[in-house]
């Protein structure tokens, strides 16, 4: 069964299996890759398995550069209540950090401000199990950002992008108190409020360690929000081109 929604992914996409079957992506990773992973090393069909993080990252068919970060164990999405709590992985960190999958599949380094990663609401996703997209900023959205490089870290500044509120935090690092999951729930404290959220995380400049990070927020249909950040991305990583 495994190998025939690999073979459908592969054939049609992601988003277009995932639209008939929501559990998808949870059949690749925790039906083949984990278990590939544990007896024998091999992540399987996935790009690599960290056992010990609790996170798998899995190419995706839409996009030469796309990649997703998907824990190894059942998490429905940003509603879910674990990613809360005190000893839950750091997937923003561990997403971050494995930044270089996208680098490997452009052939060349990205500066921070170029890679972003994102989680869409619980209504703007095809699949019930956690995952990250990870992929190149689109180049507008990146000279809008800019502004932000220098700003207080730890507070909330709105932008307008695309037409959506968002608001944008500077942080200076995205684990214990600054992981985005727990900054936005902040302000949204129980699960269906964290349902109806989306969050991107991005450089706040070239470097981080500079520069520290900018975490986007908005929350469907709030303010003109519409559940996904998805859009301030480039998965045709045109960036590339420029260079």
């Amino acid at each position: 069964m495994v190998a025939l929604i690999a073979i459908a992914v592969a054939a049609s996409g992601c988003a277009e299996i995932a639209a008939a079957d929501p559990d998808a992506l949870w059949k690749i990773v925790g039906g083949q890759c984990v278990p590939e992973a544990q007896a024998s090393g091999r992540p399987g069909q996935c790009t690599s398995v960290n056992l010990a993080g609790h996170y798998a990252i899995l190419k995706d068919i839409f996009g030469h550069t796309q990649h997703l970060l998907i824990p190894t164990e059942r998490v429905s999405g940003i509603e879910s209540p674990s990613i809360l709590e005190a000893n839950a992985p750091d997937y923003w960190a561990d997403g971050w950090s494995s930044r270089k999958v996208v680098e490997a599949s452009l052939k060349q380094p990205l500066a921070a401000n170029q890679f972003g990663l994102e989680i869409n609401s619980e209504f703007r996703r095809t699949q019930q199990q956690l995952h990250i997209h990870m992929d190149c900023m689109r180049t507008d959205v990146i000279d809008a950002l800019a502004a932000y490089r220098r700003e207080k870290p730890d507070q909330w500044h709105w932008a307008t992008l695309d037409g959506v509120r968002y608001r944008i935090m500077r942080v200076t690092s995205l684990t214990q108190d600054n992981d985005p999951f727990r900054i936005v729930a902040r302000d949204h404290p129980d699960s269906q409020a964290m349902a109806t959220q989306t969050i991107l995380v991005t450089g706040a400049g070239p470097s981080t360690a500079q520069d520290g990070w900018l975490v986007l927020n908005s929350g469907l249909d709030v303010d003109n929000g519409t559940g996904t950040a998805e859009g301030l991305l480039d998965h045709a990583c045109r960036l590339a081109d420029a260079q």
